[in-house]
């Protein structure tokens, strides 16, 4: 800390991790089975739909924008958590804390727009097929996609400018192994309630409210499903199934989080780690193991590539 007029908070203390040796091991290796299969698939998932035509639909591609965004999600927080089961001295600076901050929150509303832009264009395929091509082109989803980073920059950079303007002058004693604003706000030395306020409308609120109409949309789609002819329903109930089994995994720990008073509960970590890291790896073995395209896809690109090297 750094002494003058005022003393200000120049880095924070992470109190997240486990302090024995033998946990921390095991979560160690744990976690970075988690990494290590977390990029891989995704890169996997992406290389197979540029790779194959067949898969040139607009739901592959804002797939392969999800897979996208997960990778960069998994890449704030795990690293750090990684290195500091084998630091002494677990700390963060003020600046990377904030940097931690501005990109959970930037690349995780972007994934949360980038549902609700999926689950547009699941109602467009199933209630307007003969006009599917026509409103959901290529250019409207690179147009959807932008909008959707630019959504969650907007967020984002809300969340930073409420927690920069507030005074840290001790403790600095995060309980958790990443920056996050519910942590982070109530080590400020002045009254936070309006700020808690506000950053619940921009957090809670927002995801509230996107998960309630991704699950009515989602409702009103599998209801005029039982209209389809039978090879049609199946395979869009399959897809609309994995869609929502996917906004649950995501949106239960996000509400948790968010969508209530910033008060510290004794499984917020466990969520938090569920949120962070375990949650990006769960998003590609969901829709690969569900979709048999993208399977003989990647079967396909694998025995190419296979050829490829025996040559």
């Amino acid at each position: 800390m750094e002494h003058g007029n005022l003393t200000r908070v120049t880095e924070f203390m992470l109190l997240g991790l486990p302090q024995a040796h033998k946990l921390q091991l095991f979560l160690f290796f744990l976690f970075l089975l988690f990494y290590i299969v977390i990029l891989p698939g995704n890169v996997l998932i992406i290389l197979t739909i540029r790779s194959d035509p067949r898969l040139g639909s607009p739901m592959y591609f804002l797939l392969a924008n999800l897979a996208f965004l997960d990778i960069c999600y998994c890449s704030v927080t795990p690293p750090k958590m990684l290195v500091d089961f084998f630091s002494c001295h677990k700390t963060i600076s003020y600046r990377g804390c904030m940097a931690q901050i501005f990109f959970i929150h930037f690349l995780g509303a972007a994934e949360i727009f980038l549902l609700m832009i999926m689950a547009y264009d699941r109602y467009v395929a199933i209630c307007k097929p003969l006009h599917y091509a026509s409103i959901v082109s290529r250019g409207v989803c690179c147009a959807l996609v932008g909008a959707a980073w630019v959504g969650g920059f907007m967020h984002s950079i809300v969340q930073v400018v409420l927690t920069i303007r507030l005074p840290f002058c001790g403790p600095n004693e995060l309980d958790n192994f990443f920056c996050d604003v519910p942590q982070v706000i109530k080590l400020a030395c002045t009254d936070t309630y309006v700020m808690e306020m506000l950053m619940f409308s921009n957090s809670g609120l927002v995801t509230l409210v996107c998960f309630v109409l991704l699950l009515i949309s989602y409702t009103v789609l599998l209801v005029k499903l039982r209209i389809q002819s039978l090879c049609k329903k199946n395979k869009a109930a399959s897809t609309c199934v994995t869609h929502i089994i996917v906004v649950f995994i995501m949106f239960v720990p996000a509400l948790y989080i968010y969508a209530r008073p910033f008060r510290s509960f004794p499984q917020d970590k466990v969520v938090s780690v569920f949120h962070t890291v375990v949650f990006p790896l769960l998003n590609p073995m969901i829709y690969t193991l569900r979709n048999k395209e993208i399977i003989s896809s990647m079967k396909r690109l694998m025995i190419r590539y296979s050829h490829w090297g025996g040559k």
